[in-house]
């Protein structure tokens, strides 16, 4: 590190320092003490390893940068700013304000050069684990000799926090088993939470933790550019584990009475400690948002060095196409994300024949998966259940990144963390199962994935009380209407064999966020659906009828999704038999619904038709949005119980004729 410009360094750091400070300071909220004390480890990676090209922030072969202490985002903003990103200063001096490019956590599609949105600690570091797998897995997939076409970095900075989250260790430990060398992680190790010293509820030795999940454990020391360089050197140098570099570092650095305290933590530092802390510093005290043209000269050179490296990179691209021409398309397909599925229901499935959604789904997939190339992912360790495996493919496992299936192992959070890396990196289209009561655990990555609008596909299994002997513990009846209160998220719960090849397909069609697939465990009928109809999110399955049996106007609507839509089917035969004229509506998303024109939905649930039932196997809440007030739902308003589904639907009194019941009760206004 001969030649590295000290002088310029603590200037630089400095700045940092300052615009955290005054930005927090006139937003009047922030987290000014994680800026303060990472800005030299922060400014060693940017300025000495970090491949980026501001000029063009989605240069595919950059190194990523995850902040997942997200509540540090001043240091991000401000490392941006400097390196010549388009985020004017007066972004910074609009921070966390309506309407700025710089709101108090990082959010992806907001802020150039922003990789995810975090804020909810330990997401990012997951994050980070999933843009390592998808390197490497496209590396093993496109990489040829003497063409390391796809060859990057992952870093994460992570806080106490981070680490005290369940969510990093499961992620964590799943990198360690992989043996992602190509991951670095800065550990903020500051010894302060919000509360006060990590020791009120922390004091495990965290680098022996990460040394027993399988990485390559460092200490530097955070403020001594010297000392981060030297064990970013060693990270680097090491290929076949990931690193953690353990920063040492004074929460509020420079602060003369709320530096090492909770008090730089979380809360503006005061006028008059700003002025102090510019003062010892070496900054000007009356200006605020200090940026003198060396800061910028200074991270200016590491941005002039990503730009020659991506223009480097692009000929390397052009003589690849050039030798590897198919490889090449295939690629900037994968990229693309575009791929036109074609799938035969009569060749998939035995028309007629009963089978669970989640075979069928297993089914859907195989077929899809040839013809997908982007598709990776796994199951949180209930493979033989959730039926996510790929047929032939091989396991994603250490050593070897050429295949297709990831073994998540018993981490669902983890997993969920991970899916939204894979997504967010490029070229890959990933999916992850589990059982439909376990998405609880998993869902903040959920969340997530719909504030950043994350293509990723959710496998849910077992999707009722339809679970049986397993028992309440394992059947879910809040979690579906939970997933649908969640803003951008494409709810499915298809019915019937049809119905599932729509759901995959409509979730392949959805670009613009997650998809979560809920499925059966026991056997359903074949209905009279068709795919067309099932990707419209709702649908007349079968019309009212008359005595001899020509459509008539519906005295009555019976409305299901998933293994109850039979049971609505049911009831309108036993209605019809005491001459009642019921529509079956099949309901299995409502996302989708909504998206159809007013025209379209008023034919589906005409407004003058009042007398509504729905039916589902979980909590009624939210059903009034389609059965109005004058409307009725048969459903489950508690937890179920252990024994045979069939018992389960009869004492809960989820039962066709019960569906009758309440829609002959309307009908005669009783």
């Amino acid at each position: 590190m001969s030649d590295y410009p000290l002088e310029k360094h603590y200037l630089t750091a400095n700045v940092i320092r300052g615009l955290a400070m005054d930005a927090v300071q006139r937003a009047e909220s922030g987290h000014p003490g994680l800026p303060m004390g990472m800005a030299d480890a922060a400014l060693v990676l940017w300025r000495q390893y970090l491949r980026f090209n501001p000029a063009d922030p989605m240069w595919f072969n950059r190194d990523r940068f995850l902040l997942s202490a997200g509540h540090g985002s001043m240091l991000l903003y401000s490392l941006l700013h400097l390196s010549g990103y388009d985020l004017p200063l007066e972004e910074l001096k609009n921070f966390r304000q309506w309407g700025s490019l710089t709101p108090g956590h990082p959010e992806l599609h907001l802020t150039p050069g922003v990789e995810t949105s975090t804020g909810p600690l330990g997401q990012g570091i997951a994050n980070a684990v999933g843009m390592a797998i998808a390197e490497q897995w496209l590396a093993a997939r496109f990489n040829r000799p003497d063409f390391a076409l796809i060859d990057h970095m992952t870093y994460a900075l992570v806080s106490d926090g981070d680490l005290m989250e369940g969510i990093s260790h499961e992620a964590c430990s799943l990198a360690g088993h992989l043996g992602l060398g190509k991951l670095v992680a800065l550990y903020d190790d500051n010894h302060i939470t919000i509360d006060g010293k990590t020791d009120l509820a922390f004091s495990e030795d965290v680098l022996k933790r990460f040394e027993a999940y399988g990485w390559h454990t460092l200490r530097a020391e955070g403020q001594n550019p010297v000392s981060v360089n030297e064990a970013l050197a060693a990270a680097m140098a090491e290929t076949e584990r990931p690193s953690i570099i353990a920063c040492r570092t004074t929460i509020g650095f420079g602060s003369p009475n709320r530096a090492g305290t909770s008090k730089a933590h979380g809360e503006p530092l005061g006028r008059d400690e700003v002025r102090l802390t510019k003062e010892r510093l070496g900054l000007p005290v009356d200006v605020d948002f200090y940026v003198p043209d060396a800061a910028r000269e200074f991270l200016g050179a590491a941005a002039a060095a990503g730009a020659t490296r991506m223009a480097e990179w692009e000929g390397l691209r052009r003589r690849y196409e050039a030798q590897y021409p198919a490889e090449a398309e295939a690629l900037q397909q994968m990229l693309d994300g575009h791929y036109d599925v074609s799938l035969d229901v009569a060749e998939l499935f035995t028309a007629g024949k009963a089978v669970a959604t989640r075979v069928a789904s297993g089914v859907v997939l195989n077929a899809i998966a040839p013809q997908v190339p982007t598709l990776l992912g796994g199951s949180g360790d209930l493979t033989p259940s959730n039926k996510t495996d790929l047929k032939g493919a091989a396991d994603l496992k250490r050593g070897d990144f050429s295949g297709r299936y990831i073994r998540f192992g018993v981490r669902e959070h983890g997993m969920g963390g991970i899916l939204n890396g894979l997504a967010l990196h490029g070229g890959v289209r990933p999916y992850g199962g589990t059982f439909l009561v376990f998405s609880d655990y998993m869902r903040p990555s959920i969340r997530l994935a719909a504030l950043m609008e994350a293509e990723v596909i959710y496998v849910f299994t077992h999707d009722s009380i339809g679970v049986g002997e397993d028992g309440p513990t394992h059947q879910p009846v809040e979690q579906v209407m939970a997933l649908r209160v969640i803003p951008n998220l494409v709810v499915i719960r298809p019915a019937d064999p049809v119905e599932t090849v729509a759901a995959w397909l409509a979730a392949l069609a959805n670009r613009k966020g997650p998809v979560a697939l809920i499925l059966t465990r026991q056997n359903v009928p074949w209905l009279n659906t068709t795919v067309a109809d099932a990707m419209r999110g709702g649908y007349v399955l079968a019309e009212a009828a008359g005595g001899d049996g020509q459509p008539v106007e519906p005295q009555v609507i019976l409305i299901g999704t998933g293994s109850e839509v039979q049971l609505a089917v049911g009831a309108r035969e036993l209605l019809a038999a005491e001459g009642i004229a019921a529509r079956v509506v099949s309901l299995p998303s409502w996302e989708l619904f909504a998206q159809q024109p007013e025209e379209y939905r008023e034919s589906v649930l005409p407004g003058h038709i009042r007398a509504r039932v729905s039916v589902e196997a979980g909590v009624t809440e939210g059903w009034q949005r389609f059965v109005g007030l004058d409307g009725r739902s048969v459903g489950v308003d508690r937890f179920g119980a252990s024994a045979p589904y069939q018992v389960i639907y009869e004492k809960l009194g989820v039962t066709a004729e019960a569906v009758a019941k309440t829609a002959r009760e309307l009908v005669r206004g009783q």
